[in-house]
């Protein structure tokens, strides 16, 4: 079994910058992609950024030059810096595990932490 731990988030002026982060444990046997996905009220989830283990990353356009992925393969962390956040931003942000346990592949999710951007 594969545990997400999200922290970080909170409330922000616009303009201003949050980071969140996400410690995957449990039976891991490796990591593949990781990412962070977000959910605003009456919308669907969307893909923010993911990052491979090879550190290659993929962001929404919505992000681009203001969001920054990265992640430790040692502490099986992924961390989201984001800057010159705008409100809508505001959003659910969750962060997705993929990768292989003891015995199968999992695709693990954590339980959501809020992101607001408001003056």
């Amino acid at each position: 079994q594969v545990h997400i731990v999200e922290s970080g988030g909170g409330l922000v002026q616009p303009g201003g910058s949050l980071s969140v982060s996400c410690a995957a444990s449990g039976s891991i046997f490796r990591l593949y992609t990781m990412g962070w996905y977000r959910q605003a009220p009456g919308k669907q989830r969307e893909l923010v950024a993911t990052i491979t283990s090879g550190g290659s990353t993929n962001y929404a356009d919505s992000v681009k030059g203001r969001f920054t992925i990265s992640r430790d393969n040692a502490k099986n962390t992924v961390s989201l810096q984001m800057d010159s956040l705008k409100p809508e931003d505001t959003a659910v942000y969750y962060c997705n595990v993929r990768g292989l346990g003891v015995r199968e592949g999992f695709d693990s999710w954590g339980q959501g932490t809020q992101v607001t951007v408001s003056s």
